[in-house]
């Protein structure tokens, strides 16, 4: 099947991962991919095996320039998802080297202080090859955080479900409680509070 994705060389492309789970931080890549890049296989991460993911994000830190920035869970807490995700891909494209001069930005918002000119673009990893490029980091990332933080906290087993909203999930919240990068601001979590036991001296 032929790829439809636009490739526009030299400008940013910007998504991010992770705004749904529970747990974990949200994370925002910003990829420029250079003239003559071979977007053959790029596509919307969710549309791509794990094994293929991997291979993708070899071959696009190999010849792009690209940036990864992370909101963990007490930004998301204190801004909401919605912000803390904004600010993540501000971060991202702030920090390219050299910096573009524009932005596709997938969803329907721009971050509030975009280093460049740029413009948002709903389902933008089905459009550009840069965006897809960048949820495709975006989303190898974070699945690489969630999968060391499940040896941090084997018993929640962030390694199968990487913090969404799953029925295991949800029964490890009610057994044990949120953990410290749990999204005390999302109501599942909040509903599983476990109150704390004061002992007096």
């Amino acid at each position: 099947m032929r790829n439809t994705l636009i490739h526009v060389p030299g400008v940013a492309g910007v998504d991010e991962a992770g705004r749904g789970p529970l747990a974990g931080p949200v994370v925002a890549a910003a990829v420029v991919l250079p003239e003559g890049f071979d977007i053959t296989g790029i596509d919307d991460s969710k549309k791509l095996e794990p094994h293929r993911r991997e291979d993708l994000a070899l071959r696009i830190k190999s010849s792009a320039i690209w940036r990864i920035e992370r909101a963990e869970p007490e930004e998301i807490d204190r801004l909401n998802i919605l912000w803390a995700s904004l600010a993540a891909m501000e971060r991202a494209v702030a920090g390219l080297d050299p910096a573009p001069n524009y932005a596709f930005i997938d969803g329907n918002r721009l971050p509030r202080s975009l280093p460049c000119a740029g413009e948002w673009v709903i389902k933008g990893d089905a459009k550009y090859a840069c965006i897809a490029a960048a949820s495709i980091l975006a989303k190898v990332e974070r699945d690489r955080i969630m999968v060391a933080y499940a040896s941090e906290y084997p018993e929640y087993g962030f390694d199968r479900h990487f913090g969404y909203p799953t029925p295991e999930h949800f029964q490890t919240l009610q057994e044990h409680g949120p953990c410290l990068i749990h999204r005390r601001s999302f109501a599942p979590v909040r509903n599983n509070e476990q109150p704390c036991l004061i002992f007096e001296a």
